[in-house]
């Protein structure tokens, strides 16, 4: 086993860890590390990175249904368009997407630079919704929906499937928030069905990959497997560290990294 085959997979140990002690974020090193240090494409680290992400969220997902901390209406009226979204992007958009979308003199913009700025821009959204995050104590479920915040939650769900099938990204970042401010859902809710929600249309999406890629499952499965290692560990660690400095640090260390993906894809 090579030294950049042992680093991808501390990495994705790392992954798990991330997702087990802040409850997100992890995700999205998931393609850095796949492009980076184990040399696959953005379009082929992408679909891994659905399925790594799918997998893992769905584990969190069996534990919050035990629980009762899913709201099903909810995640139902927020999966549909994301889902049917993020499975039309992996099946139609990115194999159709062109070697070279344009050129502006010695310029030009490849799809898979593309990919990799695209996600650099989530990173940078992510890393700074990190930072910038307060607790949100909402402590009431409203019973019914407003029909003025169906629009806006139907069309950022379309939104983030979108995202979520171009890069890889579960999204979770962007959910959470939607339902808490659009569906009055308390944190702890939130965070639960933006996990089911994140289980379903990363996996649905990495379905529509099938037909078009070769995937190499031993590879995929064991580090999708080193990265649910990796979730328990973090979920044990976070009873003893306090998640609101460690995601704040997180999302410094997102900002660094694509500030470095930028750097690396560019100069």
């Amino acid at each position: 086993m090579e030294l950049a085959e042992i680093i991808g997979y501390i990495g994705a140990l790392i992954v798990g860890l991330v997702l087990g002690l802040i409850g997100g974020g992890g995700s999205i090193l998931t393609v850095p590390i796949l492009v980076y240090f184990l040399g696959f494409s953005p379009i082929i680290a992408t679909s891994y990175s659905l399925f790594v992400v799918g997998s893992t969220a769905l584990v969190g997902t069996f534990g919050n249904i035990r629980k009762k901390t899913i709201n099903f209406k909810t995640a139902i009226i927020f999966a549909i368009p994301s889902i049917l979204t993020v499975f039309m992007v992996r099946s139609l958009v990115i194999p159709n997407l062109p070697d070279v979308l344009f050129t502006i003199g010695s310029f030009s913009l490849t799809n898979s630079l593309f990919i990799m700025l695209l996600f650099a821009l989530i990173m940078l959204l992510a890393g700074w919704s990190m930072i910038r995050s307060k607790d949100i104590t909402a402590d009431h479920e409203i019973k019914e929906y407003d029909s003025n915040h169906l629009l806006a939650i139907g069309t950022q769900a379309i939104g983030i499937g979108a995202l979520a099938g171009l890069v890889g990204a579960g999204g979770g970042f962007l959910i959470v928030p939607a339902l808490v401010l659009l569906v009055k859902l308390p944190i702890k809710k939130a965070i639960s069905t933006s996990l089911f929600i994140i289980s379903i249309q990363s996996l649905i999406g990495f379905l529509g990959d099938l037909k078009t890629l070769n995937i190499d499952w031993k590879f995929l499965i064991t580090f999708t497997i080193i990265s649910i290692i990796g979730i328990f560990i973090g979920l044990a660690l976070s009873k003893k560290i306090s998640a609101k400095g460690l995601k704040r640090g997180f999302g410094y260390f997102t900002l660094i990294m694509a500030v470095y993906i930028v750097y690396k894809e560019l100069f």
